[in-house]
């Protein structure tokens, strides 16, 4: 995730970063660019048709469907950003989740069982970090034994409610204090299965590939709309206006899964250290 100061204006609109869009658009851009010229020269200057013609009209469909296409793609982007901020709050309710049962279990168990919570806590935020990337990687420990072809947040959810219902088979912890430590356990799971509803269920195929659709067909049509008045400084408007219309769709896609390496999802590492330092210090 990139961290800037949302208020420095210079910085935001002249450093070019990794996840800037420019950057992955630009060939597109001048392919693009380079046909809207091409589309300049052949009705201007080989066909010479005049400004009456009747490609000019074609304009104002254009102009009827600018206005739906703009309301089309700020609700692209508004349901992309709204799954990238449930995936932030599901994993600020781990950090508290985390801490509250790091609280309960300070008062209640040794500190040899505290040593296991110690490590499974802080490991079950990597281990579901990692499931959501669709990766595996292996830690040397001796607290809980993880098949890595299996769901491996579950393996360690479930080493961790067999340790409390043991200790409350020995009479350390009671029937109430049970109940209210396996809350918070179930917790984890609970938001372990958000997160891979966010992930398992994209925007759907249609919608998706139709936005797609749209923006390249209304982007390639509109040189024998704007070349009679604009003439060649078409090129650079047309670049412009793919620019725009394009960064949209890609930033959609970026965040509606949160949880990968793109510089604009989550920072997930910064919360499992997080979740790390704070069950450490309580």
């Amino acid at each position: 995730m990139v961290y800037y100061n949302p208020k420095e204006w210079f910085f935001s609109i002249f450093k070019i970063n990794r996840a800037d869009t420019l950057r992955e658009l630009f060939p597109l851009i001048v392919a693009v660019s380079a046909y809207a010229g091409l589309v300049t020269y052949l009705l201007i200057d080989v066909w010479e048709l005049p400004d009456t013609s009747l490609l000019k009209k074609v304009s104002f469909i254009h102009q009827t469907i600018g206005f739906v296409f703009s309301l089309l793609l700020a609700f692209r982007i508004n349901s992309a950003y709204d799954r990238w901020w449930e995936g932030r709050k599901i994993w600020g309710s781990l950090v508290n989740n985390s801490r509250n049962f790091a609280i309960k279990l300070k008062h209640l168990v040794s500190e040899q069982d505290l040593a296991f919570f110690k490590f499974a806590i802080p490991f079950y935020a990597r281990s579901l970090k990692n499931h959501l990337r669709d990766e595996y990687v292996h830690e040397e420990q001796q607290f809980v034994s993880i098949d890595s072809t299996k769901h491996v947040p579950n393996q360690i959810a479930s080493a961790m409610i067999e340790k409390v219902y043991k200790l409350n088979r020995e009479g350390v912890i009671n029937p109430e204090q049970l109940f209210s430590i396996t809350t918070e356990i179930t917790s984890f799971t609970d938001n372990c299965g958000a997160c891979e509803r966010i992930k398992k269920t994209p925007i759907p195929f249609s919608y998706n590939v139709f936005i797609k659709k749209f923006i390249f067909t209304y982007i390639m049509t509109l040189p024998f709309t704007w070349a009679f008045e604009l003439k060649y400084l078409i090129v650079p408007i047309i670049g412009f206006v793919l620019f725009v219309f394009a960064s949209i769709e890609i930033l959609a896609e970026e965040i509606e899964d949160p949880f990968g390496r793109d510089a604009n999802d989550l920072p997930l590492e910064g919360i499992c250290d997080t979740i790390r330092k704070n069950v450490e210090e309580l």
